[in-house]
């Protein structure tokens, strides 16, 4: 059974940071493109940031602007997502999935909170 879990979301301050962690199972983690996508009240869900099954390429939104970072290892089927000055409209749910060829899974997600 495929499985995506997230985790570490949290209400955290303007400025402040935040590690979201995404935990794979009863798939090839290390054969699928990792994303994080958030969707935040009343809005689409948007694009974050992707890695490459290897980890050696990574894309992001264009808000990101420098302030976030993917990152995976495949020994422990988890992918992350490293967010620094972290703005009150990074605030929503954030969703990881997992993606080889037609395939997609996705994770329940995990509640961003940016607020003074």
């Amino acid at each position: 059974q495929v499985q995506l879990v997230e985790s570490g979301g949290m209400l955290v301050q303007p400025g402040g940071s935040l590690r979201l962690s995404c935990v794979g199972s009863g798939f090839t983690f290390s054969s699928y493109v990792m994303n994080w996508y958030r969707q935040a009240p009343g809005k689409e869900r948007e694009f974050v940031a992707r890695i490459t099954s290897s980890g050696g390429t990574t894309t992001y939104g264009d808000f990101v602007e420098g302030r976030f970072t993917i990152s995976r290892d495949n020994a422990k089927n988890t992918a992350w997502l490293q967010m620094n000055s972290l703005k009150p409209e990074d605030s929503g749910v954030y969703y990881c999935s997992a993606e080889w060829r037609w395939q997609e899974h996705w994770g329940q997600g995990t509640q961003v909170t940016v607020s003074p």
